[in-house]
């Protein structure tokens, strides 16, 4: 999710309203002005042609973890019901929410799948929230139920995220979906610098790595320098709006996937910069519903 630092690069608004069976997680209120106009061609609801798995879309990397290469198509969903007849070959989706036989459906229709799990923010709702010790609850980030965690106190942390990981590793997800992980540039109530959520990220990255996990790396585009060896793919919100997706290109230099997704811009506004890129670029709700447009 975007949030306001200290540059004015990202906007941060109000969650909205609950919807469905649990809240509503990707709707801020307040938000910058359209930025690029840009021509796109392409704007499918569902899946375009180049959206279809090809024979080997999703290789695995040298240590045996799935990598995602640059361009491949993919679908993120993490509210209401899933849609599964989207046809590419990567899902993104909650990690609590959805259960190992979800997942086990889609690896048989020939689809990698995405755990998304919060790590650098508590959120209340989840089925673990007692575990968290008030020490590590900060401020609130501006969605409803979420608050950043300290992410200093690694001692507490690390158990807490390594059984969130053990959960995705049980369910059969084949990468991890960190989110929160920019926490240094937002008011969180603590002091916490960029070399804090360096090692943060890197044992985000560990952990995902020892359970045979790719990880993406979310947002913190200021830090991909130093963590581009630590992370298998980035997983980007707005890079187009603010015109940072260039920031994005040591990944794509390096074989790994950038997963992209704009809110306030429509696919026509984008889809070309994405292509020459070689992003994989969807234009989505805030509420991450099953709606989508591809480039």
């Amino acid at each position: 999710m975007r949030w306001v630092t200290v540059d004015g690069r990202s906007s941060l608004g109000n969650p909205a309203a609950q919807s469905g069976a649990g809240p509503l997680r990707r709707a801020p209120l307040a938000l910058l002005p359209l930025l690029l106009l840009i021509g796109c061609t392409s704007t499918s609801t569902t899946s375009t042609p180049d959206d279809k798995p090809t024979p080997a879309p999703n290789p695995a990397s040298p240590g045996g973890r799935w990598q995602p290469r640059p361009g491949v198509a993919w679908q993120w969903q993490l509210n209401g019901k899933l849609d599964t007849s989207v046809d590419v070959p990567v899902y993104d989706i909650d990690g609590f929410d959805q259960p190992e036989s979800t997942v086990a459906a889609l690896h048989a229709a020939h689809r990698r799948v995405i755990c998304y799990i919060s790590t650098g923010a508590y959120e209340d709702w989840r089925p673990d929230a007692a575990k968290f010790p008030k020490s590590v609850i900060g401020k609130g980030n501006g969605w409803d139920g979420e608050s950043w965690l300290d992410i200093r106190q690694l001692d507490v942390l690390e158990p807490l995220m390594a059984a969130r990981f053990d959960m995705c590793e049980a369910k059969g997800f084949d990468a991890v979906e960190p989110d929160n992980m920019d926490g240094y540039l937002n008011d969180t109530g603590f002091p916490l610098s960029s070399a804090d959520q360096l090692a943060y990220n890197r044992l985000i990255a560990e952990l995902a790595h020892d359970r045979g996990m790719s990880v993406g790396l979310k947002n913190d585009m200021d830090q991909i320098p130093q963590l581009i060896d630590d992370f298998d793919f980035a997983v980007n919100e707005q890079c187009a709006q603010y015109k940072e997706c260039d920031t994005l290109t040591p990944f794509i230099d390096a074989g790994k996937a950038v997963f992209h997704v704009e809110y306030e811009l429509s696919a026509s506004e984008f889809c070309a910069e994405s292509r020459k890129l070689k992003l994989s670029s969807l234009e989505k709700k805030y509420e991450l519903g099953a709606w989508r447009k591809s480039c």
